[in-house]
């Protein structure tokens, strides 16, 4: 939630690289009545980051976001500058006074104050206060957003799917609203999703946390889901360098997932078609995340595609014998991880094309690089099989 006041520079102040500080009087008071007898205008300190806003002058007005002194927080201590103020400029009315100081995109012009599930105003905070496992609860961890709807398609395949309950914990990778992701709106909306727990500086999700750790946590013992999928939000930063990715993150969120006690189900990033060698087959993206930041073993499913599903999506020997020479490097480092193999047939292509949510990743849709959904969906698969049926998973090396 945000609280907005339009302020007057009246002087300025101190100033570094990249930022300076003003003294400005707000159209209106805070929140909450005065408490020290003055009367007149309220000044604060404000603070405008120069190189995204300008530089403001004396008697320059400005759009301010207040929410943190609105709560008295007393980190940072100012009001934010967002921009220049238009005359006329009507803001949206405070929000409710409510619980809640968990501030998200901190620091920046556009920080937002939440509800954590673990922080100490929150309803829930006595059940993650010692929390620590996720009695054994498959946690599916992928490095591309667009991966997060062919995994919980393939959970939903298997007999009995639709009853799992699955959170999604969307890490800060990529975008942080989780507004922008259409994919969550409308696989919540398809009842697809049970719930969206966003983590670190992402907000918007039906739960907040602070770390993927209690985020995991809180899809089990708040939300009570049976299966969790870890991924960035919509968008994805590579500088095309082996560790200058966003993904690499996939390979905390299975180190996570292991210590709390989870089942880390690491889905690869796969394509057929992707112009770049590095993402053809396997990326190495995957095998940069999974053999040198994951210190703790997964199981990595690899989709075994029938005839049916070779000869209907073009899914050709060449690249079939690609991922087989790549996939052995994820089972020889000191995590250990375990490839599983599984059959993907062409009801599984049905399952996909099923999905609520729009299937595309780097502009490819399911037709145009079948592998990358079905190698996510595979890993859906197996979590849905870790679930239920935890005693017997299946796995080959």
């Amino acid at each position: 939630m945000m609280t907005w006041r339009i302020g007057t520079v009246i002087s300025t102040g101190k100033a570094w690289r990249g930022a300076r500080e003003l003294e400005v009087t707000l159209d209106r008071p805070l929140p909450g009545a005065r408490d020290d007898g003055a009367t007149g205008p309220v000044t604060v300190r404000a603070l405008a980051y120069t190189d995204l806003v300008g530089d403001p002058a004396t008697g320059d007005a400005l759009l301010l976001n207040v929410s943190a002194l609105a709560r008295g927080l007393g980190t940072g201590g100012y009001a934010l500058v967002v921009g220049p103020a238009s005359a006329g400029t009507t803001l949206p009315p405070d929000p409710e006074p409510g619980p809640g100081h968990l501030v998200k995109a901190r620091y920046t012009p556009l920080q937002s104050m939440v509800l954590g599930v673990d922080e100490q105003e929150s309803p829930h905070h006595a059940t993650l206060a010692d929390a620590d496992t996720l009695d054994g609860m498959p946690v599916v961890v992928a490095d591309l957003h667009s991966a997060l709807p062919a995994v919980v398609a393939g959970l939903r395949h298997a007999p009995g799917g639709s009853d799992l309950k699955v959170a999604y914990v969307m890490t800060d990778g990529g975008a942080l609203p989780a507004a922008f992701s259409r994919t969550v709106a409308a696989l919540r909306d398809a009842g697809w999703l049970t719930t969206c727990v966003t983590v670190g500086q992402a907000y918007g999700g039906d739960l907040e946390a602070v770390t993927v750790h209690t985020g995991l946590l809180a899809a089990r013992h708040v939300a009570g889901c049976d299966v969790a999928v870890v991924a960035q939000g919509p968008g994805n930063l590579g500088t095309g360098t082996r560790w200058g990715y966003s993904g690499v993150a996939a390979g905390e969120a299975v180190n996570a997932a292991a210590t709390l006690g989870g089942r880390p189900v690491a889905s690869l990033r796969v394509s057929g078609a992707d112009p770049r060698d590095r993402h053809l087959g396997i990326s190495h993206h995957s095998l940069t995340a999974y053999t040198r930041v994951a210190l703790a073993p997964a199981d990595i499913p690899v989709a075994a595609p029938t005839p049916d599903v070779e000869r209907l999506t073009g899914w050709g020997d060449d690249l079939t014998r690609r991922i087989r020479a790549q996939a052995p490097a994820l089972t020889t480092t000191p995590a250990g991880h375990i490839l599983v193999d599984v059959p993907a047939d062409t009801t599984l292509l049905d399952t996909l094309r099923t999905s609520p949510a729009g299937l595309r990743t780097m502009g490819r849709g399911l037709d145009a690089d079948p592998a990358s959904f079905v190698t996510a969906a595979v890993a859906g698969l197996h979590a849905h099989h870790l679930a239920t049926a935890p005693a017997t998973a299946p796995t080959t090396a």
